[in-house]
Parts: C-alpha cells; structure tokens; sequence
C-alpha cells in the first residue's frame, strides 16, 4: 500500500512548486496595472497556472498536500498587508478543493481537474476585499492611485464577481485540460486517469 502522508521530502517539493506558483501568478498579476484587467485575472491565472498545479497533484498525491500548497500564498500576500478576507477566503476554498480531490483518491484526473478549477478561485478573494474590507482595500490599492481606486469601485461588484469566480473556474478547468495535454507522460506514470 502507498504511503499516505506527508513527507519531507513532500513540503520540499510543496515549497518549490508553491515558489514556481508565486512567480507565475505574480507576472499574470502585473496585467492588475489595468484595473478592468483585475476581472479576468482569475481566468487567466487558471489558463497559465494550470499546467504547474496539475504536474504538482501527479507528483505528490497525498492528503493535505494541495491544501498546504494553496495557503502559501494567500497567506504571504495576508502577511504583507492583504485583509483577513484573503485569509479566511483562501482557508475555505483549498478546504473544498482538498475534499474534492480526496474524493477522487487523489489519483482521478477529473477530480483533481475539478480540485484545481476550485482552488482556482483563492485569488476572487483578492477582489472580494473590495466588497468584505472595502476601507482596508482602499488603503492597500491608492499606492496606485485615486483613479485607478475609483475604477477598482466601479467594477468590482457583486454581480460582477459571480462572473469572475466563474471565470476562475472556466480557466481552471481550461488550465486543467492544458495541464494534462502537456504533461501526459506523467500523468501515465503516476496513475492518473
């Protein structure tokens, strides 16, 4: 029977992976420079990020691993000023992604498929300080300027939020597929159909 918790060498790989994660979704991050841009930043992410999450569930298939890796960094950004509401938000979220790749015995492509498409939508919680945190976000978004402040206010809504956490999932799933077209040898390898 396979070993089913985590090793060292697991969080090793957590952490690489969870760098590698850091690095891509802070450069899709920069197209935030335009504040209409921010709404399709989730979609977007998912498409690009798609293929590392995906390489990461092939290589470690063990409980918890995708919920650590999916806390690192909605925690960091906590860490440098982001509002409780990233926090909690991204808890949530890798908490139902973890349960549905559970579900799949870590080992079912459609499943973790559908894990990542969910955990995916950590970074609506970014947005959605707007809404939970407004004052605090306000705060943390005038570096860039009033203007760009008055428009984040304009567009982040709740009817356009629903479409962007559905944006998310779309370029999850999208990334997903990607993922698997260009990482079928390991998928093979690792048993994942």
């Amino acid at each position: 029977m396979k070993e089913k918790k985590l090793k060292t060498k697991d969080l090793v790989t957590i952490g690489v992976f969870a760098v590698i994660y850091f690095v891509v979704m802070f450069a899709v991050g920069m197209m935030g420079v335009v504040p209409i841009l921010f709404l399709v930043y989730p979609t977007i992410l998912g498409i690009v990020s798609g293929t590392i999450v995906m390489l990461f569930m092939a290589k470690v298939q063990k409980p918890w691993a995708l919920f650590i890796l999916g806390i690192l960094s909605p925690f960091l950004m906590f860490a440098m000023g982001h509002t409780y509401v990233l926090a909690v938000h991204a808890l949530v979220v890798m908490f139902i992604a973890e349960m549905i790749r559970r579900a799949g015995n870590y080992n079912s492509f459609k499943y973790n498929a559908f894990a990542f498409a969910i955990f995916n939508t950590w970074i609506c919680g970014s947005l959605m300080q707007m809404l939970w945190a407004k004052e605090k976000y306000i705060e943390l978004s005038m570096m860039m300027g009033k203007e760009y402040v008055d428009i984040l206010e304009k567009v982040i809504t709740y009817p356009h939020m629903a479409l962007v956490y559905a944006g998310a999932i779309v370029g999850g799933i999208v990334g997903a597929y990607i993922g698997k077209a260009l990482l079928k040898k390991h998928f093979t390898k690792a048993g994942i159909v």
